[in-house]
């Protein structure tokens, strides 16, 4: 009896032995995803849905060093909207980064408030007269760290039916699409600092018409999105911290305002 005891023993702690040496031994996976939790969703300034948000992005990187990844970002409201819609959202990706440039090509896909009249609900429907999808190309450069100030330019490309994106004939068929546009340059005020704040001011325009979808309708350029965004990572035990934000956002084209507090849970 007491030579098994030993031997289970010592076969217990050879197993905890292994566990240790495969944890250490355990490469860093390629796969990812993160998961964050919002009071609301404000996108290029606009509000995407004034109720609190779930939102998850699942990646994949196709190098070791992880410059190129292909992910599903996705998002949800908690509770329904004012006027009975619930925002649901699911965009798929690919994307380029090297940490100083960015590029990538977004199939946005929100599902809240689709007008059947003028789009299709159908996530598989890519018409170029029907598509509630949008095609977006996202692009964004910082010039260095003695001057980290950031550009980021993005053109919708194709589809956005629902959003005004797509142009018909008198008969009802397609005609083109505006390709709006939004450029934003923003610059870290504070940084390196327990709590680090950036300034942002944000503008729109139409590559292929006079209207554009951030604005008001009236101005083929405004400015759509002015604000400031602080930032600060909160320790809750000795293994898991809590990045959060705050921002402060104005729209002055549209003229409204909005606080969001946000937090990437893990």
């Amino acid at each position: 009896m007491k030579k098994l005891i030993y031997l289970c023993l010592i076969l217990s702690g050879t197993g905890t032995l292994f566990a240790q040496e495969n944890t250490e031994t355990k490469e860093e996976s390629r796969l990812d995803f993160t998961a964050n939790i919002q009071n609301n969703h404000l996108w290029r300034g606009l509000i995407i849905t004034d109720k609190p948000v779930v939102m998850g992005n699942l990646s994949y990187a196709l190098d070791k060093e992880k410059k190129w990844k292909v992910g599903i970002w996705g998002a949800s409201a908690l509770t329904d909207d004012k006027d009975n819609t619930h925002y649901k959202e699911i965009n798929y990706y690919v994307q380029f980064s090297n940490g100083r440039f960015y590029i990538g090509l977004w199939d946005l896909f929100n599902s809240r408030n689709i007008n059947t009249a003028v789009a299709s609900d159908d996530i598989f429907n890519y018409s170029n007269r029907r598509t509630a999808h949008i095609i977006d190309l996202r692009t964004n450069y910082t010039f260095g760290a003695s001057f980290p100030l950031n550009i980021e330019a993005d053109i919708m490309l194709y589809g956005g039916a629902n959003a005004g994106e797509v142009v018909l004939e008198s008969d009802g068929t397609y005609k083109k699409n505006k390709y709006s546009t939004y450029i934003q340059a923003s610059y870290p005020v504070i940084k390196d600092k327990k709590v680090n704040l950036d300034a942002f001011v944000g503008a729109g325009f139409a590559l292929n018409d006079k209207r554009f979808l951030y604005g008001n309708g009236e101005n083929s350029f405004d400015i759509v999105n002015v604000g400031v965004k602080a930032g600060k990572t909160v320790k809750i035990t000795d293994h898991y911290s809590l990045p959060v934000s705050m921002m402060a956002m104005w729209n002055p084209s549209n003229k409204f305002a909005r606080i969001q507090l946000a937090a990437t849970v893990f």
